[in-house]
């Protein structure tokens, strides 16, 4: 949609034994307790890695190896358009829910019964498409 602002948002694709990490929204969030790979906004003048090095440490307590970007979606929500990247990453240590609603290591044939955002769901669909 042509003049809607744009929001630049990273997420990590962290996979342990064929499950892949996702975190649930907090319940004053934008979107509240939707599930989402973990990541957030991208700051003016900020790189992607960097964005995601400091989401990651904030939300989850982590620091994150940052690989190959998997995917990129664009989604138009009502108010504004979203571009979302996906980096596969790995992590130092065990994440735990800092400033997260709750985290789960999911399979992908379970994805069904966590509900994500509209441009999460199309990760999720691609995440499926290349199982």
């Amino acid at each position: 949609m042509p003049g809607l602002p744009h929001i630049r948002v990273v997420a990590a694709e962290i996979e342990q034994g064929g499950a892949f990490l996702i975190t649930q929204r907090r319940p004053e969030a934008d979107l509240p307790l939707l599930w989402e790979f973990p990541g957030g906004r991208v700051r003016e003048g900020e790189s992607d890695s960097d964005a995601l090095r400091r989401c990651l440490m904030d939300r989850l307590g982590v620091t994150v190896r940052i690989g190959h970007q998997v995917l990129l979606v664009s989604h138009a929500y009502e108010a504004y358009t979203l571009d979302l990247v996906v980096y596969r990453c790995g992590v130092d240590r065990a994440p735990s829910p800092v400033r997260v609603h709750a985290l789960a290591w999911v399979h992908p044939e379970d994805f069904g019964n966590y509900p994500f955002p509209k441009a999460d769901q199309q990760t999720v669909d691609q995440l499926l498409n290349d199982a």
